[in-house]
């Protein structure tokens, strides 16, 4: 009787390949994993931060160069009205 619970005990876990214990650790580590991504989804790199800055100066840029030239057209169109 004390072979026959032995040879399955030593034969088992070759057989699962250990993936009871890797399961096992990924359940029991799951809620660190889960907390990190919380807090990257919730806070802004440096790199992003950076990125943003960058995108918002262009968009701003871009705005006033539209304006500027608007602002040319009309200048033009006033001094050709004028003579």
């Amino acid at each position: 009787m004390r072979k026959q619970l032995i040879l399955p005990a030593l034969v088992l876990p070759m057989l699962t390949g250990g993936c009871l214990a890797k399961t096992a650790w990924d359940v029991a580590t799951l809620p660190v994993k889960a907390t990190g991504q919380a807090v990257d989804w919730a806070t802004t790199s440096q790199d992003e931060s950076d990125r943003n800055y960058g995108r918002k100066v262009r968009k701003q840029e871009a705005e006033e160069g539209r304006r500027r030239r608007e602002e040319e057209r009309r200048a033009r169109r006033e001094a050709e009205r004028d003579d």
